[in-house]
């Protein structure tokens, strides 16, 4: 399910976030935060959200290399984020995962970072983490496929 009309058209160079398995209040608010949050991509971007029951409604999209993250909740669907790790691995551009659970203790963090998760965050959530994580998780899946490259200009 894609919100918003024509938010892909508008802003061609946004950044795309996937919100899967989330309730209701919990993707209203991550909403909300995206809103008012400019993407990394460029000057005046939005960013587009996909808000998802599960991974097969926006599976196409994931194979194109056109989200570039994805927020899991790992309260209503716990441990199903490691098969997930494992389906992105097969993409030839996976999205980097973000796990966020009420639960979000050391293990867990230990245990996603390890297994390939990009990010795990604490519910409730804060306006400020998310923002964080989701920036930069934007601009480390756009250079780790080379669309931005760091400057190398030489020091004088």
């Amino acid at each position: 399910m894609k919100r918003g009309p024509g938010i892909a058209g508008r802003f061609a160079t946004g950044a795309t976030v996937a919100l899967v398995g989330f309730e209701a209040a919990d993707r209203d608010f991550l909403t909300k935060i995206f809103d008012c949050l400019e993407c990394p991509s460029a000057p005046n971007c939005k960013w587009e959200i996909r808000l998802a029951e599960g991974v097969e409604s926006n599976l196409a999209s994931l194979e194109r290399g056109r989200i570039p993250i994805v927020f899991w909740d790992g309260d209503r669907m716990p441990g199903a984020w490691k098969e997930l790790l494992e389906r992105f691995a097969r993409l030839s551009r996976p999205p980097l995962l973000i796990v966020t659970s009420r639960l979000a203790d050391d293990r867990l963090w230990a245990e996603a970072l390890n297994l390939g998760a990009y990010d795990v965050l604490a519910k409730p959530f804060e306006a400020a983490e998310v923002a964080r994580s989701a920036e930069r998780a934007c601009l480390r899946w756009r250079e780790r496929r080379s669309e931005i490259r760091p400057c190398n200009k030489a020091v004088a």
